[in-house]
């Protein structure tokens, strides 16, 4: 038996009238999808455990079955954990935005213009050579998603995710270590205005320590592996011993490689491995910008370009079952996260399920179960 897991970050969403009254999930062509729904058990689950933020960090552990309740210390730690960084005891690790704020001191863009990795290099080391003496460490990650590491007594803050302040105030740390990380971010205005980039400050959020996860063969018995673009997928993956397939194709944003990703779980599971999970950025990166027609696309994207492929050579090889939902939903119309429950299904090629419709609407009176169960229900069979 083969198993893939399939992660539209993001994909849920509410009725929109530019969709007549339809989710994107609703509105978007998806025969392949459909067809998987039909014979699979579709249900409704809630990736983000009650109390915790709803952001991608808590709904992909969910998804990898882990227990964020259990094993959540903060987003920042997971992300420096993809770019090889092992945090000591007394070191707090950052997630560092590069972000636009206008003059009137509103969160423009959280993603700072979305400027290329390479560009975003030079501001990054600027920083970590302006705050080195300090024992501050500014380490370079993907396009505007970068890590600040310091000691162990700057996390004592409330920091703001950037992407739930798009037109609106910026909301300023507040706690004990406030004033170290404000001054961080008042000296990175000056920094960065030396770089043909659009972000014009560092954003600093989502702090926390290292977090201590069992491996996932440990958990479940399996090999797997995993394709993604974000630091903070990559991460997971680190941390529980999963095989992170690296393709410089894969963008996180609307142009992603959906064919790459696909033949990366195609020959992960043709060289021996036991599981691939396949992450896609763009539905997400869609609900933050409010881009309806984006969001859409992305989603028959999917279709077409990763689960046709994929259902063909899954179904040539021999049994295989499938895991589909995203790590919590991004509405177009707040582009931001919330924390409600999601469409899930898992689909068996050996048994087929009740069958049902993979929308919002479609699990609307359906019971929730807890996100981190639907791993050991995939793989139990």
């Amino acid at each position: 038996m083969k198993y893939v897991v399939c992660v539209p970050d993001g994909c849920a969403d509410e009725p929109l009238a530019e969709l007549d009254g339809r989710t994107p999930l609703q509105a978007a062509r998806m025969p392949v999808l459909d067809a998987i729904a039909s014979r699979s058990l579709v249900g409704r689950a809630a990736v983000i455990p009650h109390g915790l933020p709803p952001g991608s960090d808590v709904g992909n552990m969910s998804i990898f079955g882990y227990d964020p309740a259990k094993y959540h210390t903060g987003r920042a730690p997971i992300e420096a954990a993809a770019l090889g960084l092992k945090l000591r005891p007394d070191q707090v690790a950052y997630r560092c935005n590069l972000s636009t704020i206008g003059d009137d001191g509103t969160m423009i863009d959280f993603a700072g213009g979305h400027p290329s990795t390479e560009r975003a290099a030079g501001a990054i080391e600027a920083m970590h050579v302006a705050f080195a003496d300090e024992g501050i460490e500014f380490h370079r990650g993907v396009q505007y998603r970068h890590i600040m590491v310091a000691p162990a007594d700057w996390a004592e803050a409330e920091c703001a995710p950037p992407h739930d302040l798009t037109g609106k105030p910026a909301v300023w740390p507040t706690g004990p270590a406030a004033p170290k990380l404000q001054r961080v971010m008042d000296a990175s205005r000056e920094i960065l205005a030396d770089f043909d980039i659009d972000a014009n400050t560092v954003w600093l959020w989502g702090q926390g320590f290292q977090p201590q996860m069992p491996s996932f063969e440990s958990q479940y018995g399996l090999k797997a592996g995993l394709v993604t673009a974000v630091d903070l997928v990559r991460g997971l993956g680190v941390l529980t011993d999963i095989e992170v397939v690296e393709l410089e194709s894969a963008t996180g944003w609307y142009d992603t490689d959906y064919e790459g990703k696909r033949d990366c779980a195609i020959d992960g599971l043709d060289d021996g491995l036991d599981l691939f999970i396949v992450h896609v950025e763009a539905t997400d990166e869609a609900g933050h910008a409010g881009n309806v027609e984006e969001k859409v696309r992305a989603l028959e994207n999917w279709d077409s370009r990763i689960l046709a492929g994929l259902v063909e050579s899954l179904d040539a090889s021999g049994p295989w079952r499938m895991l589909l939902l995203p790590d919590h939903a991004t509405p177009l119309a707040l582009r931001t996260h919330t924390p409600d429950a999601v469409p899930y299904l898992i689909f068996d090629s050996t048994a087929d399920g009740p069958g049902g419709e993979y929308t919002e609407a479609g699990v609307a009176d359906l019971p929730i179960v807890p996100g981190h169960e639907l791993m050991g229900r995939l793989v139990a069979g």
